[in-house]
């Protein structure tokens, strides 16, 4: 506690400045026809003595020493800046509207420099992409996806060939924290991942932070993703359908009500997005004695409602469900199997924004999440002459109900937020192998959980050349209950199996001390450190390490401690302008990091969480048992320079990484790279504008191909095989088998898959007629068809009549070349 006094008390010193009588400017910014409020905007006097920067809902304040009159500037990438002169005589709330400009300035790099958007302001780490940069990319099969643009830049690795798994500076895929208007998303795919499950027609914004994470940040440790969908226009009715390859949305927005004087009206947003894969393939289905039926499918829906009540008023109701369905069946003779694998995602967000005064404004947020996945595999097999039906089934659910409370409040020279957060879990994992003689309501586990935090964060400049960014959080996990579930999805009573934990409670709390520096060198030339703890209470378990929809979501327990990491990084920005050619002006930025990761976990070897049903109840068979524990750690350099004004913009990425894990229980202690580490990894991301409405864009990236863990010979052996008794159900003897295909596997990720590299290129036509823009979309991926690896396999190869198979390690693709091509019409 004395820590956190001390903390507070650094933050607060220095509020007042006696002496000098103080005026305070305050208001909003506003996006000029949709009306949507703009977070991020730089406020600042034209000396640049004084500034802010407008908070998420666009809310700004200035406390300045008194006089006639004052002029600030505006500033905001992708925007047109403008300066506005405020009589100090009549104090006012300002409202301020910013055009869109500057077209081919819409990704903000935050540790560069030049502006002052991105030269002093302590943050690092951070990347603001907006809607449209997203949708000048290249894209698989035209899906414009934000989680493909995110593997394009420094520190940002990829998961396998087309998945869009995000592995940050050394950590994984279940370490990023991904916020879609402030609820959490826990599975971001579509498709099995090879397209992402926000719809790239509703995102305003996406903001990325890899290091130096605020305080209003938790539960994470490798970065945080907020994904920003659009407000709706209140300004006119508007919309945007598209037709591509894969799938196809529909967008709808407008006001809701008259347009007032003061304040814009009430504004809503429906879009949704469906995949035509099963109408396709439908057609082509058999009907043969040994036949094939797929359906794959994949949908999702956003919905959005804004209501201002006067001045200091705002609601904003938004929600998001999606749906992804798997189904397989075949049929030889009579082996009937059938698999399938389906999940969905459900969020709502309400949020009360209100203005105290011209100083303080708070924001209170009621969220409820859900994650549901169900992956269940049947088939027939033989137990001595006995016909029996095994199925597979991997359950995996979470529901989130969670508070927000923030404030921020803006005296002279600071801007200070502080807050909490709360968040109730329901965790229901399960994988069970069944027969068919299981009674169907078979009980399955489900875990109660409270996560909390509790922060304070200051950003103020104590001295010249000087910015500080300064934050401590307090993070509370308390483990309620463990228990079984009937299939109705209440508790079960006491005979049913439910468990209550009796005495002392589980929990765990973490302090988290965050800091930020910057030291201006000269305007256009500036470095930057942070250093950040973060500690994380749920945890992903993955057999493969790939991010696949059918990994477990489980919490913290008393065996499973919190997953901690320490992260330390420091970086250089320059810009190099060109008063004369602001075409040319280009960003550079470097950036170093060092990061350790305590209480990794993984599955032990050849364990899961497997078991047959009946389960065994929770308290007398802990799945627990199947997890070690060990560390991890990372460290890495990443450069990137950018160009982004001019009919040429565009950024060039090149990250040098390594990553390491180390468990007492895997691969006899050594030390061994996890799946994701890269050592090299580059991107170059180009858009040129050939003639107004005529753009050309490219991406090519190259990647140190992944480690994975192979077989290293193969051959022909006996393996042992109990037999039991139809009757007994008993082991009746012991035989040995042949077994023709025995693999010998090497050490843990000691394998290193060849150089994963591509070239994707891009056509985009736009052209306007009266109130209906029509845009056509061409594009390649892989356009010289490399044939990148998407796993490996240890296969046999037949050498002839009397002559030994041959051990061949084979390479499998997934996507050679692909066109595409999509048409939309907005209006």
């Amino acid at each position: 506690m004395k820590r956190l006094f001390a903390v507070l008390c650094l933050l607060l010193f220095g509020f007042s400045s006696p002496g000098q009588t103080r005026y305070t400017v305050s208001g909003f910014v506003h996006e000029a026809g949709p009306g949507a409020a703009l977070g991020g905007v730089n406020v600042y006097t034209p000396d640049r003595a004084f500034g802010t920067i407008t908070n998420p809902s666009g809310f700004f304040s200035l406390t300045l020493p008194e006089q006639d009159s004052l002029t600030l500037v505006f500033s905001f990438v992708g925007y047109q800046t403008i300066q506005q002169t405020v009589p100090f005589r009549s104090p006012q709330q300002l409202r301020v509207f910013l055009t869109a400009g500057q077209l081919l300035r819409e990704l903000t790099v935050r540790s560069a420099t030049g502006e002052r958007t991105v030269s002093d302001i302590p943050q690092m780490s951070q990347i603001r992409i907006s809607a449209s940069q997203i949708e000048k990319i290249p894209a698989l099969l035209g899906e414009k996806d934000v989680l493909r643009v995110l593997q394009l830049l420094p520190g940002v690795q990829k998961g396998s060939e087309g998945n869009t798994g995000i592995y940050v500076r050394g950590g994984g895929p279940d370490q990023n924290l991904i916020l879609l208007d402030e609820a959490v998303i826990y599975n971001p795919g579509h498709l099995l991942g090879f397209f992402s499950a926000f719809n790239g027609g509703v995102v305003r914004t996406v903001e990325l932070t890899k290091g130096g994470f605020p305080a209003r940040f938790g539960g994470r440790l490798s970065s945080v993703i907020e994904v920003n969908t659009k407000e709706g226009n209140s300004e006119k009715l508007a919309g945007e359908a598209s037709l591509g390859l894969v799938s196809s949305r529909l967008m709808l927005e407008g006001p809701l009500g008259k347009k007032r004087a003061s304040t814009h009206p009430a504004s809503f947003l429906i879009a949704g997005r469906r995949t035509y894969i099963d109408l396709v393939t439908r057609p082509f289905a058999t009907s043969t004695t040994e036949s094939t039926q797929s359906n794959t499918y994949f949908y999702d829906l956003n919905a959005r409602l804004n209501v201002t009540l006067g001045r200091k008023d705002r609601f904003l109701l938004s929600g998001f469900g999606s749906r992804d369905a798997f189904v397989n069946r075949q049929k030889s003779g009579s082996n009937p199997l059938q698999g399938s694998l389906n999940w969905r995602n459900g969020t709502a967000t309400f949020r009360w924004h209100h203005l105290i005064s011209e100083r303080a404004f708070t924001n209170l947020s009621l969220i409820y999440t859900q994650y549901h996945l169900n992956v269940a595999n049947e088939d027939v097999g033989l137990r001595d002459t006995t016909s029996l039906r095994y199925a597979l089934r991997y359950r995996s659910g979470i529901r989130d109900l969670s508070l927000k409370y923030a404030v921020d409040y803006f005296p002279a020279h600071h801007q200070f937020r502080f807050g909490f957060q709360t968040t109730h879990h329901r965790f229901t994992p399960g994988a069970v192998v069944t027969t068919e003689d299981v009674d169907p309501t078979t009980p399955r586990l489900f875990i109660d959980a409270l996560e909390s935090g509790l922060y304070a964060e200051d950003t103020w400049r104590p001295v010249a050349h000087w910015h500080v960014n300064a934050g401590f959080r307090l993070s509370h996990f308390l483990l309620i209950r463990t228990g079984t579930l009937p299939r109705t999805g209440k508790p079960a009573g006491q005979s049913e199996g439910t468990s209550v934990r009796a005495g002392r409670p589980i929990q765990y709390f973490r302090p988290e001390p965050r800091l930020s520096v910057a030291y201006l060198v000269k305007p256009s030339f500036s470095v930057k450190a942070s250093y950040a703890m973060m500690n994380q209470f749920t945890h992903l378990l993955s057999n493969n390490g790939a991010g696949l929809p059918a990994d477990l979501w489980v919490p913290t327990t008393s065996r499973l401690l919190p997953q901690q990491a320490h992260q330390v990084a420091v970086g250089l920005a320059r810009d190099f302008t060109h008063a004369s050619h602001p075409s040319r002006n280009l960003a550079v930025t470097l950036e170093g990091y060092y990061k350790i990761l305590s209480n990794s976990i993984s599955y032990v070897e050849g364990a899961s969480f497997l078991q047959e049903e009946p389960a065994q109840p929770a308290d007398n068979k802990p799945w627990e048992i199947n997890i070690t524990s060990g560390r991890s750690w990372s460290y890495g350099g990443e450069f990137l320079v950018q160009k982004k004004t001019g009919r040429l913009s565009g950024w060039l990425g090149y990250t040098l990484s390594w990553a390491w894990s180390q468990f007492p229980a895997l691969n006899g202690g050594q030390r061994f790279h996890p799946r994701y580490d890269r050592r090299h990894d580059a991107s170059l991301v180009g858009i040129y504008e050939l003639k107004p409405g005529l753009t050309f864009s490219w991406t090519w990236v190259y990647g140190t191909g992944q480690a994975l863990t192979l077989p290293i010979s193969r051959f022909s052996g006996f393996e042992n095989r109990p037999s039991s008794s139809a009757n007994s159900g008993s082991a009746q003897e012991q035989l040995f088998g042949p077994a023709p295909n025995v693999k010998e596997y090497g050490g843990r990720n000691s394998f290193r898959a060849e150089a994963y590299h591509r070239l994707d290129v891009g056509f985009r036509f736009q052209k306007q007629r009266n109130r209906f823009a029509r845009t056509w979309e061409v594009g390649i991926y892989n356009v010289y068809n490399r044939r990148n690896p998407f796993y490996y396999s240890l296969e046999g190869k037949d050498q002839g009549v009397g002559k030994h198979s041959k051990s061949v390690l084979y390479k499998y693709s997934l996507f050679p070349m692909v066109p595409s091509v999509s048409y939309t019409v907005s209006f």
